[in-house]
């Protein structure tokens, strides 16, 4: 395996709390043996978040003190299939998740595709310095990867957006979009590097030649390129509480609707239609009004737990 989200220097950002993001494909065949001693070093140092377990390898994104990250990122690579695992990091104000999850999947990204497998197949790793020039270039493609809530709040310059729900749908998209031909050069990029993993290999199968992908992601991207050099535009959508990061990997404005976990501008939290925990812009119409009596209940559990000073589990 030639390419992992990339080790780099301490991060700008100020913030309490360190964030490890990770991946890597390797046959690990013993996964499941692993969940119960990874889950107890998390729990052990105080690190939340989610760290998914496959045949395939490992994936997800961790957050706690810099002691903690260590102690448990020393555990992952203390597994011989592990040993050269690099992770990515950022910095969160406060702690991004509620809860530490080590799960057991059937693949550590839910592609759907039997017999992909990016160690054996892959796109070609672009640093972000070279993305720029290849995106650039107009017998060059550029592809999103992502869900349509993620490509929402930012995109690159002149990409298509397949407008997924799910990376499950992405295959479908593919099959159905002969015009994907048309030009020589296909540039693929996601959050952190993993998907295009295995949507540069699928693409691969199905006879794209030159087919490249943004090495360590947007995050990487935003974190190496200066805003006046970008070609980014908008926001980066994570999975945590921070919602988005923005170029030097700065927490963005976005919010989270908790009713259907779309992120929200500081301009739809005005919108008549938003109701904190209840309701917003991109929901209100699809939801009954029994459904947002039952939000409202949840959100009075919320604001309670706050006035106690603790965190209500379904914030």
């Amino acid at each position: 395996m030639t390419d992992m989200l990339t080790t780099s220097r301490r991060p700008e950002t100020p913030g309490q709390f360190l964030v490890a993001a990770l991946y890597h494909f390797v046959s690990f065949p013993r996964f499941a043996d692993f969940r119960e001693p990874l889950q107890a070093i998390c729990d052990a140092n105080g690190v939340k978040g989610t760290l998914l377990l496959a045949h395939e390898g490992i994936n997800g994104t961790i957050a706690g003190t810099e002691e903690g990250i260590a102690a448990v990122l020393a555990c992952v690579r203390a597994q011989p299939e592990f040993a050269g695992l690099i992770h990515k990091e950022s910095r969160a104000s406060a702690m991004p998740f509620l809860r530490m999850k080590v799960r057991l999947k059937k693949e550590i990204v839910t592609m759907g595709v039997e017999n992909i497998d990016p160690k054996k197949v892959v796109g070609t790793y672009v640093e972000p310095k070279d993305w720029n020039a290849l995106i650039s270039d107009p017998e060059t493609l550029v592809i999103d990867t992502r869900n349509d809530y993620e490509t929402a709040i930012g995109l690159f310059q002149g990409a298509v957006d397949p407008k997924t729900k799910t990376f499950r749908e992405f295959p479908e998209w593919v099959r159905n979009n002969s015009g994907l031909h048309n030009k020589p050069k296909i540039a693929m990029y996601c959050t952190g590097g993993i998907r295009c993993e295995k949507a540069t290999a699928f693409m691969k199968e199905q006879g794209f030649e030159e087919v490249y992908h943004l090495k360590g992601g947007i995050l990487k991207y935003l974190e190496e390129i200066p805003p006046e050099e970008s070609l980014w535009e908008g926001a980066c959508f994570v999975f945590d509480e921070r919602v988005s990061v923005t170029h030097g990997l700065q927490e963005g404005e976005h919010t989270l609707c908790h009713a259907c976990r779309q992120p929200l501008t500081p301009e739809d939290l005005q919108s008549p239609l938003h109701e904190e925990g209840v309701s917003c812009i991109h929901c209100h119409d699809t939801r009954t009004e029994e459904d947002r009596e039952r939000y409202r209940q949840r959100q009075r559990q919320i604001m309670l737990a706050k006035k106690r000073g603790a965190r209500h589990l379904g914030s």
